[in-house]
């Protein structure tokens, strides 16, 4: 059954969107990043959806995708709620800013490619430093914020960056919560996947009511994002329910190689 979606300007049959969202979350769901930073890519590539739409589309797959997973982490205790605050109201201006500069800078396809290019690259490469380096104790104490004008900087940039691509940000976040101000990764996890939902809501907002060039779309396909977000929430869990029985170093070192090899068709192609 083939289904049109009017504000993305295509027809795609009713399963493909969340057969994807599932497919994209299962696999990045086991090396713990968003299934958001393979679905701009799907969206682009395969649906031909490439202007600032396809980003707020992108949002809405998260809004709908990681109630699940807060829901987890916060019956288990584990969902540090004052750092989540802080990470989202600090990076609530730069989503905001970061739909602007989509909306007015980076709506043609082909620029918009080579920022992906940088975004899956810079993944793709953290990926392989995560395989080859040596695993460190990170000493920061989980009860207390670190200072709070770098962490407001970082968060700011981060939501630039992630709404722009459409990501919320939060894959972004942790390596600089745990490289930087050497917080544990089991007290920020909870903590960025809260930050990447409620800024994801702002952004998509943003948006939406942002005024935009008049030959610009800016406003989700909310069909298409939902559809999208039920097969994440489903791939999600089942990959955090896989994680265990596959090998991590393996699985990381597919990732990235199909990252990088994703960024580099949209920088040379």
């Amino acid at each position: 059954m083939m289904v049109h979606f009017a504000t993305a300007g295509l027809e795609a049959p009713l399963w493909l969107p969340p057969l994807a969202g599932l497919l994209l979350a299962f696999l990045c769901s086991m090396v713990g990043i968003s299934g958001a930073f393979l679905l701009m890519p799907f969206q682009l590539s395969v649906l031909g959806f490439a202007s600032p739409s396809a980003s707020a589309t992108n949002l809405v797959y998260n809004l709908v995708s990681i109630p699940g997973a807060l829901w987890r982490y916060q019956q288990e205790g584990r969902l540090w709620w004052t750092l989540a605050l802080w990470i989202s109201m600090a990076g609530a201006p730069g989503v905001w800013l970061g739909a602007w500069i989509r909306t007015h800078y980076l709506f043609v396809r082909e620029d918009f490619e080579i920022f992906v290019a940088f975004v899956l690259g810079y993944l793709g490469l953290r990926l392989f430093y995560d395989i080859l380096k040596t695993p460190q104790t990170a000493t920061g104490a989980s009860s207390e914020l670190p200072a709070r004008v770098p962490l407001s900087l970082a968060a700011f940039a981060v939501g630039v960056i992630g709404a722009i691509y459409g990501i919320g940000g939060g894959s972004f976040m942790v390596p600089i919560l745990v490289s930087f101000f050497r917080l544990p990764l089991a007290s920020v996890a909870g903590a960025t996947l809260t930050a990447t939902f409620l800024t994801s809501l702002v952004a998509v907002v943003g948006y939406a009511l942002l005024p935009a060039p008049p030959t610009v779309v800016a406003t989700p396909d909310w069909a298409l994002g939902a559809l999208f977000g039920i097969g994440g929430l489903v791939g999600g869990n089942l990959g955090a329910r896989c994680q265990r029985f596959v090998p991590q170093r393996l699985l990381k070192g597919f990732l990235a190689l199909i990252l990088l090899g994703l960024a580099l068709r949209y920088v040379l192609v």
